[in-house]
């Protein structure tokens, strides 16, 4: 990035490199003309964010870039001012890293305002609860953890069940029908899936209405720390200034707490549970508070979130738990069944799934499709040693019942139908609702549990035969 300094700002010098953290020292700190917390500096090109101050009136920053070429003694300016990043119309169909300069190869959005992307969450007079439902087409989703339209839903899995995928499902099923404006966050993902999805939302004829913007696995740690609020920050501009609604789609926010964590690190904090930063939880509410509806417009999230070796108890995703409205929880039990998309039933929640928000035919279906998959879960074990024989009248329909719901709940996606062959398919929740009363009402069946693998709406195995 260029050095964008004012050459009338005070300067300093290099006093120590550690890693990715730098101490600088400026002549006029004690008088108050030196930088202040979260100002932006630059040694040569190299930006730098100031983090904290240590003894000796030393500035400690977070280098934004490698910082390969700097030595003791380097001349150090400050701006003045925090990172700033370009707000407006100009951002939409672009791809943008932390900076908000461009990374499609395309000129820099021309915009009349640049704004800090330290900024603080809405007022509590200032906000509003919509209790309104988002329909995705995702059976599962729609019907077990709904999501909330101006609310925070979490896509939680280990590596390899899904996450990407099922996010970029949600965005190709959701932003064609979006009538406000999407933002896709890249946090320390991999450079292949931003191409990818770059790709798509161009052949989907979306990436004009939305923006993306990355801090990809091999920038620096202040970078992918940084790069959810310069996200956030232009979101808030469509939802303050133009009122319009916002999708906002991260992908992924775990990879925000390590970033925070290398952060805490290297700036010589004493690690906390696990490994942790001690202000984990204060990071963490710094970001997602700023996520929230007001009566101007609505910042709708879907954040994925890694789960480091399935363990839901890790501190990072507890922590994430409590700031979610819905949490969709992929099974690799599940994955590994080619049972796709792999949400839990049973670990899948959402506060939307009330008979107050969904209506009381909904509610009671999904409740007695919790049911009937738990009775199952019960009878595994039975089955595995004695067979299904051994079972009473009763259990044999649950688990023909459970089996096929199982079966119904999965779902072919148009954003893998290269690789699959099969076209993807988006379902109405009325059809969801009717697919699983029909199975919930059936004791026995004619049509084998393979016709209700990998199928839209619950008719076509009738069709098929």
């Amino acid at each position: 990035m260029a050095d964008l300094s004012d050459p009338r700002m005070p300067e300093g010098r290099i006093v120590a490199v550690h890693g990715g953290v730098v101490d600088a020292v400026f002549p006029d700190t004690a008088q108050g003309d030196g930088p202040d917390i979260d100002d932006l500096v630059f040694a040569g090109d190299i930006a730098m964010q100031v983090m904290a101050f240590v003894e000796g009136g030393a500035a400690r920053c977070i280098a934004l870039a490698p910082v390969h070429g700097l030595g003791l003694g380097t001349a150090v300016r400050a701006t003045g001012s925090p990172v700033m990043v370009p707000v407006g119309e100009a951002v939409l169909g672009r791809m943008l890293d932390m900076f908000g300069a461009p990374i499609d190869g395309l000129p820099a959005p021309v915009t009349d305002e640049r704004r800090s992307i330290h900024r603080a969450p809405p007022g509590l007079s200032d906000r509003v609860l919509r209790a309104e439902v988002l329909e995705t087409g995702i059976k599962a989703i729609d019907l077990l953890a709904p999501i909330e339209r101006g609310g925070k839903t979490g896509l939680f899995g280990g590596a390899g069940v899904g996450k990407t995928v099922l996010l970029s499902e949600l965005i190709h099923n959701t932003v064609e029908h979006h009538h406000g404006v999407s933002l896709f966050c890249g946090i320390g993902e991999r450079s292949r899936e931003a191409e990818e999805l770059w790709r798509e939302m161009g052949e989907a004829g979306v990436r004009d209405r939305m923006t993306m913007v990355f801090g990809q696995m091999n920038e620096s740690p202040g970078v992918r720390f940084l790069v959810g609020k310069s996200a956030l920050t232009m979101a808030e501009w469509f939802r303050d200034d133009r009122e319009q609604d916002v999708l906002l789609l991260i992908d992924n926010v775990f990879r925000y707490v390590q970033a925070g964590s290398e952060v805490s690190g290297m700036m010589g904090r004493m690690p906390s549970r696990v490994g942790y930063q001690p202000t984990l939880a204060t990071e963490l509410a710094t970001l997602q508070e700023r996520i929230a509806s007001t009566r101007k417009g609505a910042i709708t999230s879907i954040q994925a979130v890694y789960v480091p070796a399935d363990d839901f108890t890790d501190p990072a995703a507890a922590h994430i738990f409590s700031h979610l409205s819905a949490s969709v929880v992929l099974s690799r039990k599940r994955a590994s069944e080619g049972l796709y998309p792999a949400v839990d039933p049973l670990a899948s929640s959402s506060v939307m799934l009330t008979p107050g928000v969904v209506g009381q035919r909904h509610y009671d279906i999904a409740r007695a499709v919790r049911r009937t998959l738990a009775e199952y879960e019960d009878l595994r074990d039975i089955i595995a040693m004695l067979g299904i024989e051994e079972l009473s009248a009763h259990d044999r329909a649950v688990v023909a019942r459970a089996r096929r719901l199982e079966r119904f709940l999965t779902q072919p996606f148009a954003t893998v139908s290269a690789a699959t062959g099969e076209s993807g398919k988006l379902v109405p929740l009325d059809a969801t609702l009717k697919g699983c009363e029909t199975i919930l009402s059936q004791d026995s069946f004619k049509r084998p549990e393979s016709d209700y693998y990998m199928i839209g709406a619950l008719p076509e195995p009738e069709a098929a035969a």
